[in-house]
């Protein structure tokens, strides 16, 4: 591509020398050390475009000094600048992935828009059966919601729209909005959605996350086809997804699931009624102190799923969060029969597959038992990587036999 030069009228921020070369990568996050001299003229949230050390057009994207990340890009061709045309561009696209995919229909469960995968780096549209959630990680997404919500409409013609965040990101990035219904009626009664021939309850007036774990969609189904006349513990086991998958689609003898939230569990027995499922049964208790109880009173079992919650934000916590991984497998691996099947994810963005493979080989060593990788898994295809953005890899699931 011949290079590009500035355009005229749109503030710059000019980058250190040999700090361009990851953003001319297609990388979506200039990080403030990158930065030589940003425009005063551009306020948080503007509209910039990046040049280089040497004069060269790099991308277009939206400034915020508030946050580490100075600046999250959007288009690197200087003949698509970020007009409001360009956000619904990109939101259609998305869409249209999804309904290539198969996802988004009528009763559907899925991510329209995953963030910096989808090219709208801060950005997550989750859909449920006609009802969509937003989650808004950056400024530049915050100072764009209208244009965002008018070009859903046009698109998709949600029931309604409703808007949550998370506090830590929202204090990094300095975002003000606050949860919310930004159009129609979030139901207050329960909606359901289907997945996998399984339907699920939902409660969007007061759900984890966006209501449901989505990622997990395709792991649910190849773990399912293991559990064969098996005696199954799913551990954090939320609602039930990998609960109800193993009764229901993977004709396990029985299967126990654990969760700390009384809610959830709750939930998890109305998704097992709803689904004539008799051979799963539900505990509210402290997942950490009953795996540690199970294994203090010899239990055994063929199968053991480990789904536990995010163990850091930050690569400071790392060495913190294997210990943890290290712990939570060396207890499922001490219940599991010989020949029996292990299915354990992290869901920790800032620990990486090779080190989560090293924590398995950790336990593999400390407890005397083979422990084989059938399959490595990642996230739903409604999750996908942007190869230029690795971070949008996150969820690891591997599928294991333990000798």
């Amino acid at each position: 591509m011949a290079q590009q030069q500035p355009v005229d009228g749109i503030p710059t921020a000019t980058l250190k020398p040999r700090k361009a070369q990851p953003l001319y990568g297609r990388h979506p996050w200039a990080l403030h050390s990158a930065f030589d001299q940003i425009d005063d003229s551009a306020a948080n949230g503007d509209i910039v475009q990046l040049v280089g050390d040497h004069g060269r057009f790099v991308a277009y994207g939206v400034v915020n000094r508030q946050s580490r990340i100075n600046a999250r890009l959007y288009s690197w061709d200087a003949d698509q600048p970020l007009t409001d045309d360009f956000w619904k561009r990109k939101l259609a696209a998305a869409i249209d992935c999804r309904r290539q995919l198969g996802l988004f229909h009528e009763t559907a469960g899925c991510r329209l828009v995953y963030s910096e995968a989808d090219g709208l780096s801060g950005l997550i549209v989750d859909y449920f059966a006609g009802h969509v959630v937003l989650q808004i990680n950056a400024l530049a997404m915050e100072k764009r919601l209208d244009v965002i919500v008018a070009a859903l409409n046009e698109l998709i013609a949600p029931k309604s729209i409703a808007v949550r965040g998370e506090a830590g990101i929202q204090k990094a990035e300095g975002i003000t909005v606050e949860a919310a219904v930004l159009q129609g009626e979030v139901p207050t009664d329960p909606i359901y959605i289907s997945e996998n021939g399984i339907e699920f309850e939902l409660d969007l007036s007061g759900g984890q996350k966006t209501g449901f774990y989505l990622d997990q969609r395709e792991n649910r189904v190849a773990a399912a086809k293991y559990f064969s006349g098996r005696r199954v513990l799913d551990m954090f086991c939320y609602s039930g997804g990998f609960s109800l998958a193993a009764a229901k689609l993977g004709g396990a003898s029985e299967v126990i699931g654990i969760d700390g939230s009384d809610r959830a569990i709750e939930l998890a027995r109305r998704n097992a009624a709803r689904n004539g499922v008799t051979n799963a049964r539900f505990e509210s208790v402290d997942a950490f102190d009953h795996l540690k109880a199970q294994v203090d009173a010899g239990e055994k079992y063929d199968a053991v799923i480990l789904d536990p919650p995010k163990f850091t934000k930050t690569r400071r916590n790392i060495n913190e969060a294997l210990k943890a991984y290290f712990h939570v497998n060396r207890q499922g691996v001490n219940l599991l029969n010989p020949g029996g099947i292990l299915v354990t994810c992290s869901c920790s963005g800032n620990v990486s597959r090779e080190d989560f493979q090293m924590t398995l080989l950790g336990v593999a060593q400390k407890s005397g038992r083979d422990i084989q990788i059938l399959e490595q898994r990642a996230a739903a295809i409604d999750h996908p990587t942007l190869v230029t953005c690795p971070e949008t890899q996150y969820l690891k699931c591997f599928i294991c036999r333990v000798e």
